[in-house]
């Protein structure tokens, strides 16, 4: 017996018990004419004219019903007489290269067939001004020969700063447009600043090109689009704070302020940037954000196939398996770090042999007396909340919680016979 075994062997896996967690579900469903009305009104219609080629900004990101929104925007310009084109909008994504970020289009459904608009994808892009503080502000260059902009994109929380402004329309303006020289102009100098240089740069960028309005979304904790907005540029400035808050009382939660065990099933760059939302998790990626419980260890199992090897988030949990090691692709992992300048969530964090393993290790080392009285959840990633794993520790509060409710006996957890979860 080796000397983790030796160290783990009386180390006990709490039973288990699933909860069912109850969010704000209230979506929009007949988006087409929501958002077709709210881009009638006279300050947006007023804006365009017949003959004006309009670049739709369009990311990477997995926003709620994208293509439903690209199309009625895309057809919205065409009744007015404009000639829409779509403009990858999304920083260093795609490896940086024209043909990447026109695969990660393609790969959300975003095609001309599918749009009615053609693409046009180039990392070229021109410096249309200064910040004070001397970073460049840069603009994609068929954006910026364009008549007019047009941006599409999700407001919410971001995982590694907090101000009024964090993800939404003035960072797709600063970092989407921008490109891969916009992206590391505003990571330039980290994040503690980018509460100032996300909304400086969008608005040194909406004076300097004919930028139209954007489309706003707020999804809600099913991750299904609950508001939209139109904004003009004046509005983009006065509302997206708003939107902001709304988001982030819409965000799904795990309704508890301590754990001592936190475990993950997967994480992946599918589920988030972070790899695991650390607005869910508590584990934050920088000093300059903060929320959720407070978790004394948290274990990361396994990595989803659709992030390729990017394990990046693993280095902000205290322990994994060897099964996400040899899956991870360490240059992958490792460039996402570089690019974002935050190195320490692409760290390898604890590796043991296997799951079991790693559940006790994070129980061992939680710093409680009686490790029977363990307060542990389990999720199966940060995506999925509506139920989740909790033990016998947690039971008494979950029965007090209006958003909780047990809906199984507590029992063991599985493993087949190399430790690893069935």
């Amino acid at each position: 017996m080796g000397i983790l075994q030796e160290l783990l062997k009386d180390i006990p896996v709490p039973k288990m018990a699933k909860v069912k967690v109850k969010f704000d579900d209230a979506k929009i469903d007949d988006l087409d004419f929501v958002l077709m009305e709210k881009m009638q009104r006279e300050q947006v219609v007023k804006s365009i004219k017949p003959g004006m080629e309009i670049a739709v900004a369009v990311g990477s990101r997995g926003l709620d019903r994208i293509i439903e929104l690209t199309v009625v925007t895309v057809k919205f310009l065409k009744s007015l007489g404009a000639k829409p084109f779509i403009v990858p909008s999304m920083g260093s994504h795609g490896g940086a290269t024209a043909e990447g970020q026109r695969a990660v289009l393609e790969h959300l459904g975003i095609t001309k067939e599918a749009v009615g608009a053609e693409i046009r994808s180039s990392m070229e892009v021109v410096e249309v001004g200064r910040l004070a503080n001397g970073l460049p502000v840069y603009v994609d260059k068929f954006a910026l020969q364009a008549d007019g902009i047009v941006v599409i994109n999700r407001v919410k929380p971001h995982t590694a700063f907090r101000g009024p402004v964090e993800s939404g329309i003035m960072k797709m303006i600063s970092i989407g447009l921008g490109k891969q020289k916009g992206a590391e102009a505003c990571h330039q100098m980290g994040f503690k600043h980018m509460a100032e240089n996300v909304p400086a740069m969008a608005k040194v960028i909406m004076e300097k090109t004919p930028f139209l309005f954007g489309v706003a979304t707020v999804e809600n904790a099913f991750d299904k689009i609950a508001i939209v907005e139109v904004l003009t540029p004046d509005e983009v400035i006065a509302k997206e704070p708003d939107l902001q808050k709304k988001a982030k009382s819409l965000l799904p939660k795990l309704f508890f302020d301590q754990l001592d065990v936190l475990v993950i099933d997967e994480i992946g760059k599918n589920i988030s940037g972070d790899g695991m939302d650390p607005n869910i998790t508590g584990r934050y990626p920088t000093p300059y954000a903060t929320g959720g419980p407070d978790v004394n260890k948290m274990v990361v199992l396994d990595v989803t196939p659709q992030s390729e090897g990017n394990a990046n988030g693993v280095g902000t949990a205290d322990f994994t398996t060897q099964r996400l090691l040899d899956k991870m692709d360490r240059e992958g992992t490792y460039a996402n770090g570089l690019t974002s300048t935050v190195v320490a969530p692409t760290k390898i964090a604890t590796t043991l042999p296997n799951d079991k393993m790693a559940f006790q290790a994070a129980v061992k080392t939680c710093n409680i007396l009686n490790f029977n009285d363990v307060k542990l959840v389990r999720i199966k990633n940060t995506l999925v909340l509506s139920e989740i794993e909790v033990s016998e520790g947690l039971l008494e509060y979950v029965r007090s919680h209006p958003n909780m409710e047990q809906i199984t006996d507590l029992n063991e957890i599985s493993f087949d016979e190399k430790g690893n979860l069935f």
